[in-house]
């Protein structure tokens, strides 16, 4: 089979690990016979730099063209002024906005072979295997109006937190779609007790929840939900939030799993059911990461495993992620690490080695 991919660097590590994901991916392609046509493309910093804007049109294009698209990672100081008015992450929103990604699925299981390589009692984090879903289009990241600006006593800012019936809708139905397809259980996380638009959510999801009487539907303020992901995290399956309460509870979760560097996510323009395609674009959750770039020391693997995302949602490539995953997993039962998960008594590896030795088992 053929597929069209765009890639997408990035900077700082960006373009180490998604070297290393190319080469997963192209492994799969000679074990199972697929084609995987790759088109690369600028985004962020290396964007600005080149062409004034983090996104170019014709990127954007080549993006809305193609099967789905795999992403570095965009920033770093030299772009990190306040005051400027093009920053890279400008790309990776305008990416979101105009491919219509909407969804972010975020799973975080805790791998038996790496229980011991987190801050966390073994305990706490055994059996750890969840999904946070975050709305991406909107909220504060995206509202109007959105400003600075000077008055006689002095500067102000505003940011607008926003939302729509269908815009909340629609990611509560990728909550419970998923709920689903697992052990049938979601928590719906929002500030109901101070926000409006939290108490709109909450609504929203009461009234959906009709629509799905096989799943079981939780409330949770998302400061409990902060605390309780770090108290009993295995209790959750699902989590589905809004945008701003998802990017810090995801990154919060990562912790869970040792490193930033060992999770995965999918942007999805649609609602994954069960043995459906939808367009996505997938990366590693951390960032570009500018003080450890060039040096061959960065985990590959969490873009290694949204590689194995892509195949699995947009592809419904099944056997093929699962190869990856598979693949993953060996290399760590062997004792191998990079620097961010290191432990006495294993050995550590480089961006490029890790790669290599996934890359090998899918082979």
């Amino acid at each position: 089979m053929k597929f069209d991919i765009t890639v997408l660097p990035g900077d700082g590590i960006g373009p180490e690990v998604a070297a290393e994901g190319v080469k997963v991916l192209e492994a799969v392609g000679k074990r199972y016979g697929h084609f995987f046509k790759l088109d690369y493309g600028l985004i962020g910093g290396v964007a600005i730099d080149q062409f004034g804007v983090a996104l170019t049109k014709e990127t954007l294009a080549m993006c809305k063209r193609c099967d789905a698209v795999l992403l570095g990672a965009v920033g770093g100081p030299k772009w990190d002024d306040p005051r400027a008015k093009v920053r890279p992450e400008d790309g990776l929103l305008g990416l979101r906005k105009g491919l219509r990604l909407f969804a972010n699925l975020r799973p975080v299981k805790v791998l038996p072979v790496l229980i011991d390589s987190t801050t966390i009692k073994p305990a706490t984090i055994k059996g750890i295997d969840l999904i946070i879903v975050r709305e991406l289009t909107g909220g504060l990241y995206f509202g109007k109006p959105k400003k600075q600006w000077q008055t006689t006593r002095g500067r102000k800012a505003v940011d607008t937190l926003s939302y729509s019936e269908k815009e909340i809708e629609r990611i509560l139905r990728v909550g419970f779609e998923l709920a689903r397809s697992r052990r049938k259980k979601l928590t719906s996380v929002d500030k109901a007790n101070v926000l409006e638009s939290s108490r709109l959510w909450r609504q929203i999801a009461i009234e959906l929840s009709q629509d799905y009487p096989d799943i079981g539907l939780q409330h949770m303020l998302v400061d409990a939900c902060a605390m309780r992901l770090i108290q009993r995290p295995a209790d959750f399956d699902v989590i589905v939030t809004e945008n701003m309460f998802g990017d810090i509870l995801t990154d919060e979760a990562s912790m869970l799993a040792g490193s930033m560097g060992m999770l995965p996510s999918a942007s999805l323009a649609g609602i994954p059911k069960a043995g459906e395609k939808t367009f996505g674009m997938y990366e590693p959750i951390h960032g570009s990461a500018p003080r450890r770039a060039g040096q061959n020391i960065a985990n590959p693997i969490a873009m290694i495993t949204s590689v194995a995302m892509m195949l699995r949602h947009s592809f419904g490539l099944i056997r093929e992620a699962e190869t990856i995953e598979n693949a993953v997993n060996d290399v760590l039962e062997q004792g191998y690490r990079t620097y961010d998960i290191m432990e006495e008594g294993k050995t550590q590896v480089g961006t490029k080695e890790m790669g290599d030795m996934v890359a090998e088992r899918v082979a």
